[in-house]
């Protein structure tokens, strides 16, 4: 039998963004073998974005657990999104999910878009 071993995820959710999250989960009906996908991908307007939303796990992937939400991110994206905190604002100038990456090297105003 394998030991099992608890993976420390990379990055982190805030409060709010776990919060939102669950929200969202409850209020769309997510099925529960999907977890919330943390990424990145080519594009954007500093050539790479991060990718946020919810799929099944797949072979390549890592799958880490957040106070009940499965968090997976394909293992190739680590090194993009190591020590990245994932904050959710609700202001009156804006309302979303807020990408804190201490390993991008310029991002762009939109705040979903950075390089490395």
């Amino acid at each position: 039998m394998e030991s099992t071993k608890i993976k420390i995820a990379p990055i982190t959710l805030t409060e709010r963004a776990l919060h939102e999250v669950k929200v969202i989960m409850q209020d769309k009906s997510v099925p529960t073998e999907y977890g919330l996908r943390i990424g990145v991908q080519g594009g954007g307007c500093s050539g790479m974005s991060y990718l946020l939303g919810f799929d099944k796990a797949k072979d390549a992937d890592e799958i880490y657990e957040l106070d009940g939400v499965q968090l997976i991110m394909d293992k190739k994206h680590g090194m993009y999104v190591m020590g990245m905190e994932v904050d959710f604002q609700d202001g009156l100038n804006a309302r979303g999910f807020v990408f804190n990456n201490p390993t991008a090297k310029s991002t762009c105003g939109c705040g979903t878009s950075f390089s490395a």
